[in-house]
C-alpha cells in the first residue's frame, strides 16, 4: 500500500520493538501475565506514572476504554465526554453494550471539554429516572488534534473530585500529547488528579497492545476478573509487554511522536501556502484537518488514501506518522496542486 495520510494506524512497526518482541520469543513463559515481562512492565509504569499505579494490558484501545470506564462507572450510571470523542463515534457502542453505562454527549467548538460545558450535563443527582453522571472522559489529543493544557485538565480532575465523579484520559496518541507539551506522562495525568488513563502505542510505532491504566488505586477492584470477561486477557502477553517495555525505556515513544508532530506542521506550513485550502483547527500534533472543494479532495482520494473527517463541510483529515518523511509530504502537496489547478 501506498504510503498515504488516512492514519497512524496504517504505519508500520518501529524495528526495535520487532527486536523486543524476537529476543522475547525464547524458552516458554507463563501465561496471562505471570511472566518476567509483564511483572517488568508493572513496575515501569509505576515508575512512570506513580508507585499508587496498577496496569492491565489489553488487546486495543477500544478494550483499554472500555475496561477504564467498567472500573469507573456501573450500567446506571454515565460518562460526560465530547461529541467527537472516540468512544462515542468509533467504538461502536462498546461502552454502551459491554459496560451498561450511558455516554452524556457534549457539543465542542475544538474537541475539548470545559467545567462549564460539563456542567450542563451534571444534573439529576439522587433522581432513580436519571444516568448518575461517575466520570467525565477526555481525549489527549483531542480528536481534531487539539490539546489540553495541564491547567485544563487540573480543572475537569478538580470539577470530576467536586462531584464524588472521576476522570478519565483517552491517551491513544498521549505521546504525541506530551511531546508538544513538553512534559512527562506523570505531569499531564497523575499530578493532575486523572483517575484512569487509556495509554496507546500502537499509532506511535507498536504492533499491537494498549493499557489500562488506574492512577486511582481505589479503582482496581475485581479488575483481573473484569479484564477476563470482557476477552481482554492474552496469553502470551509477554509479547505485548515486551515491546511496551521497548516502547518505554528505549525513548522510542519520544522520538516517533516528535517524528509525526514536525511531519503535521511541515505539512500544515506547506498547505498554508496553497490558495484554495483552509486549516480548520490548530495544528498541536501529528493530524491536519483541512477545508478544500468535494471535488478536488474525491479526486486527490484516487491518489492517497485520507478519510473525510466532515463531508457535509468538506473537511478532510491528514494524519502524519512516525515513518512519514518529507518526500511524501512534498509529494502530497504537489498531487494537491495539481488537483486544485485542474
Amino acid at each position: 500500500m501506498k504510503r498515504g495520510f488516512g492514519s497512524d494506524n496504517h504505519s508500520g512497526v518501529s524495528p526495535e520493538v520487532i527486536e523486543a518482541i524476537v529476543k522475547a520469543n525464547s524458552d516458554h513463559a507463563l501465561a496471562y501475565g505471570d511472566d518476567e515481562y509483564t511483572k517488568r512492565l508493572e513496575e515501569l509504569f509505576k515508575e512512570t506514572f506513580g508507585p499508587q499505579t496498577r496496569v492491565y494490558l489489553v488487546f486495543n484501545g477500544t478494550g483499554a476504554n472500555v475496561l477504564s470506564i467498567d472500573a469507573m462507572c456501573r450500567s446506571h450510571e454515565a460518562v460526560v465526554c465530547a461529541e467527537t470523542a472516540h468512544i462515542n463515534v468509533d467504538e461502536c457502542g462498546a461502552p454502551q453494550r459491554v459496560v451498561g453505562c450511558r455516554l452524556l454527549t457534549v457539543d465542542t467548538p475544538d474537541g475539548k471539554l470545559t467545567p462549564a460545558l460539563v456542567k450542563t450535563r451534571l444534573h439529576g443527582f439522587g433522581f432513580e429516572h436519571h444516568s448518575q453522571p461517575k466520570a467525565i472522559s477526555i481525549s489527549q489529543p483531542t480528536e481534531l488534534g487539539t490539546l489540553y493544557t495541564k491547567e485544563e485538565i487540573k480543572a475537569l480532575a478538580d470539577l470530576a473530585h467536586s462531584y464524588n465523579m472521576y476522570l478519565h484520559v483517552d491517551g491513544a496518541r498521549l505521546a504525541n500529547a506530551a511531546v508538544a507539551l513538553g512534559c512527562s506522562f506523570k505531569e499531564m495525568t497523575t499530578d493532575l488528579g486523572v483517575d484512569a488513563l487509556s495509554f496507546g502505542g500502537t499509532k506511535n510505532g507498536l504492533l499491537m497492545g494498549e493499557s489500562c491504566v488506574l492512577l486511582n488505586p481505589a479503582l482496581d477492584v475485581d479488575m483481573k476478573y473484569r479484564r477476563k470477561q470482557m476477552t481482554q486477557l492474552a496469553s502470551k502477553m509477554r509479547f505485548m509487554a515486551a515491546q511496551m517495555i521497548c516502547y518505554l525505556e528505549s525513548g522510542i515513544w519520544r522520538r516517533n511522536a516528535e517524528h509525526s508532530n514536525a511531519m503535521a506542521q511541515l505539512l500544515r506550513r506547506e498547505v498554508e501556502k496553497v490558495e484554495g485550502v483552509k486549516i480548520m483547527y490548530p495544528v498541536q500534533v501529528n493530524s491536519v484537518f483541512a477545508q478544500l472543494p468535494t471535488a478536488v479532495w474525491h479526486r486527490l482520494q484516487e491518489r492517497y488514501f485520507f478519510y473525510d473527517w466532515d463531508e457535509a463541510a468538506d473537511v478532510v483529515r491528514w494524519m502524519c506518522s512516525f515513518d512519514t518523511t518529507e518526500e511524501d509530504i512534498h509529494a502530497f502537496v504537489n498531487a494537491l496542486k495539481e488537483e486544485l489547478s485542474r
